[in-house]
Parts: structure tokens; sequence; C-alpha cells
């Protein structure tokens, strides 16, 4: 890892140890100014690829600096009443030339390994279905047992200890941990945003057409939280995305039972309760 990257991550943990509430999660946390903790390897990557931009933004806003205070204080009227009449330079016309030239090459060749990684869907393990709806996701497990359920926002008012505020929700995601999971989405009515941070996913939800997009795998079980990330009506804001990662132990066995409980359930009032507006 460059020496620099290594100088601005050490920056970092020191001003998120001098607020408290700054470090990041797998979850958003009060004033966080970075990125989530990653959870997947791409995730991974897009910090790293941050971590460059910021070194390389930051060299040049240092170097653009320098350079108007060396015009404002050395070329000024009063220090240089006689300018120079120069018109070119073939050496600085080179160097400005070449230099921004090299620098775009080094953000593309990772941006576009980035991309290329990010599209191209790698061997699955299991392949999920979520449907956006206002305001509210359903999920289908197409690999096991194709049943579905909703998931619905947790009121305020009805939230248990621990869990947080406008990202929980009724019913989980449950993946099992080093799985590499597909997930196909769309929308039944308008454009929505299937998004987990910490996963590095975002895509669109769009209706009348299947968007594919994969995550994994994740090492680490724990909770993974996201929100629709596309405006779609009053309730938008209230349209959470919860993630669970367990053991494979645990997945099997949550399926079983997800199978009996969800198999024949259409679950009508819930999907009434996500037309309700929460106080």
């Amino acid at each position: 890892m460059p020496i620099a990257v290594r100088l601005f991550r050490f920056l970092a943990l020191l001003g998120t140890l001098a607020m408290p509430g700054l470090a990041a999660a797998a979850q958003p946390e009060p004033w966080q100014l970075n990125f989530q903790d990653a959870a997947t390897p791409l995730m991974e990557q897009i910090t790293s690829f941050h971590d460059l931009l910021l070194v390389i933004i930051t060299v040049i806003t240092l170097f653009v600096l320098v350079l108007l205070a060396i015009v404002i204080f050395r070329f000024n009227e009063r220090v240089n009443p006689n300018p120079s009449r120069t018109t070119h330079n073939t050496t600085i016309e080179v160097l400005w030339t070449v230099i921004p030239v090299v620098i775009l090459v080094a953000i593309a060749v990772p941006s576009f390994k980035l991309l290329y990684k990010s599209d191209v869907i790698p061997k699955v393990d299991m392949t999920i279905k979520a449907t956006g709806h206002q305001w509210y996701w359903n999920y289908e497990y197409v690999d096991h047992g194709n049943f579905s359920f909703d998931a619905n926002m947790i009121a305020t008012e009805d939230l248990k200890q621990g869990q947080l505020r406008l990202l929980e929700t009724d019913n989980r995601v449950v993946v099992p941990v080093d799985a590499i999971v597909r997930v196909q989405v769309t929308a039944a009515d308008v454009l929505h945003s299937w998004t987990v941070p910490a996963f590095g996913r975002k895509i669109d939800a769009v209706p009348g057409r299947l968007n594919e997009i994969w995550f994994g795998p994740v090492k680490n079980e724990g909770v993974y939280y996201g929100q629709c990330s596309e405006l779609c009506g009053t309730r938008h804001g209230f349209m959470p995305i919860t993630v669970e990662v367990v053991s494979k132990k645990k997945f099997d066995t949550w399926i079983e039972k997800a199978r009996k409980e969800f198999a024949a359930d259409d679950r009508p009032s819930l999907r009434e309760y996500a037309q309700i507006e929460t106080k």
C-alpha cells in the first residue's frame, strides 16, 4: 500500500478518535464521514480506489494552490512592475500535456478493472429476486423452494432494543457466509434502487425490466443495512433493506422455517401497512 494512502488512513483514524461517532461500521453512524467498513472484496477495492483518488486530487489541489500563491505574491504589480513578455515555453507546454495524460491513465486503468469486475457476474451460489413496491421490498428465493415474502420497515414505536430507526424490516433477507449471491432486481410500480453500502452494491429497479447484480462473499456474520436510493414517492425514506448474514447451518435452518412460513402467505396486511404514513 502506498505510503501516502497509509498516511491518509491514519489521519482519518485520528479524526474518528477525536470526534466520537465518526467511526465507520457495517451500519450508518451519527455524523459519519467515511465509507462504512467493507463487507465484501469488491467494496474493499472500491475503498482502495477511493483512497487513490483522494491522494491524487489532494496533490493536485496543493500544487495548484502553490502556483496561485507564487503568482499572487511574486508576480503582483507591486513586486514585479515590469512583467515578462514571454508567450511560449515548450518544456512547460509538454509537461502540462503529458502529466495530465499520465494521471488520467493511472485513474482509468483501475477504474475500468473495477467496473468490469462489478458488472460481470461470477459463478453464484444462490439467486434472490427483489421487487420494489411503493414502499416496501418483496423477495423471492428462487433456488430454495421459490417462496417469497415482503420486507416492510418497522415503525419507530415498534422497535426493539438495539434495532435501528428507519433501517429495520420485519423480515430480513438472509444469506449464508462465504456465498456469492445474485440479486435480480425489478419494480412493480415506479423506479426504485436496491442499495447496500457495505457490499458496494447499488442497482436501479425498473418496472418491466430485470436488472442483475451480485455481492459476496461476505466473511463476517451480522446485519447489513441499505435503503432505496431512487426517489420513489412520499415514503421513499421509509423503504429500508436489511440483509442478515448467518452461518450455513443457521441458513439451512432458516430456509426450512421460511418455506413453511412464506410458501402460501400473500401477507396482505403487511402490504396495507406499507401505505400507512410513519409517524
